[in-house]
């Protein structure tokens, strides 16, 4: 069984960034010892060759040589390793992860896409609002773009536990979907530097094709009239709308992680952006030049989703996958109890 100072770590290599985090427990929840984000565009070019690039995986290799000496350094004891899209869909993703294990020695799991749907879930659950009903968490990836829809109805009434252990215990998801759009493969279809309003338009309709059947089945937006919901967003695309909606002048996570946003607030974020040129966006200082490309495909995927489901009200979250996978291992090892589950870090930024 481990203790408080045995050190946690989880990676996440997915299509856009490589990100880890590296935490030990406290009587609180745990605390964020080490991070590291990149971003290495490895499912760059995927969309037409089905196939990642040999400068994506260099790219790659060279920020996972990174992980892999922090985690070393940290004396890490547990940790999770897992990739996700860009692997998942090329042809040559298991054995780009064979190369990463004979040259870095850190072994990848290809997560599943239901998996990294529950975890990105259970990363930013404390952030969801008992009063509700109804609840849909989504993440925005570069890949792909997970949504989950819970039934906080389900949550029972036991107040000796958790929101998130009753919602647990209750199995409260409703419904899921992985899409096959992300902000990368969305901005290579369709543009991502220059983006008219018209550009913009086509890029919400394709994301809409992909989210009406799973609403069709499921009938989301009838509930939502009798019963109380809310969004829960987790990505590096609400995390920037939510920045430049705060008018912040330097990205701060403790501004933004948890911060609530009416929805018709986060469209007007949006359209500030189509107006604005590539350069513009680079300027922006919740943007910068590595995002300023791939922004407005995010916000078009925001954009159906706010569309689909006519919610008012977006909690943001600067915390998700990798957050549920160190929850999970500490929950695994009995360090600490899941209902006291908060964390306290250095401030740094995800999505």
């Amino acid at each position: 069984m481990g203790g408080f100072e045995q050190s946690y770590g989880a990676l996440d290599l997915g299509t856009n960034n490589c990100r880890l985090l590296v935490a030990r427990p406290t009587r609180r929840g745990f605390l964020v010892v080490d991070a590291f984000s990149r971003i290495i565009r490895l499912g760059e070019g995927i969309g037409a060759t089905g196939r990642l690039s040999e400068q994506a995986m260099n790219r790659t290799l060279d920020a996972l040589k990174i992980c892999s000496n922090k985690l070393e350094r940290a004396n890490v004891a547990r940790s999770r390793l897992v990739a996700t899209e860009a692997c998942r869909v090329a042809a040559n993703g298991p054995e780009f992860l064979e190369r990463v294990r004979l040259e870095t020695g850190l072994d990848i799991e290809i997560l599943s896409r239901e998996s990294e749907a529950r975890l990105a879930v259970s990363g930013c659950a404390a952030l969801l609002d008992g009063r509700s009903d109804l609840a849909l968490v989504f993440d925005i990836g570069g890949g792909s773009s997970e949504l989950v829809w819970l039934d906080l109805s389900r949550r029972g009434t036991d107040r000796s536990r958790s929101l998130q252990e009753r919602m647990e215990a209750q199995n409260c998801i409703a419904a899921w979907t992985s899409l096959p759009v992300g902000v990368v493969t969305l901005a290579e279809k369709f543009g991502g530097r220059h983006v008219t309003r018209d550009d913009f338009d086509a890029m919400v309709d394709h994301v809409h094709s992909h989210l009406e059947p799973f609403e069709a089945k499921h009938r989301f937006r009838d509930r939502m009239r009798h019963e109380k919901s809310h969004f829960l967003g987790t990505s590096g695309t609400v995390t920037t709308v939510a920045g430049i909606h705060l008018g912040l002048k330097r990205y701060d996570r403790s501004r933004v992680d948890g911060c609530w946003m009416r929805t018709s607030d986060a469209r007007a974020v949006t359209q500030s952006l189509i107006d604005q040129s590539y350069d513009e966006r680079v300027a922006e200082p919740c943007i910068g030049r590595d995002r300023a490309d791939l922004v407005l495909a995010g916000c078009a995927i925001l954009e159906a989703i706010t569309e689909t489901w006519p919610c008012e009200t977006l909690r943001v979250a600067d915390r998700g996958l990798r957050e549920g996978i160190l929850s999970s291992l500490m929950a695994e090892d009995g360090v600490y109890r899941q209902q006291r589950r908060q964390f306290d870090d250095r401030g740094r930024r995800g999505g």
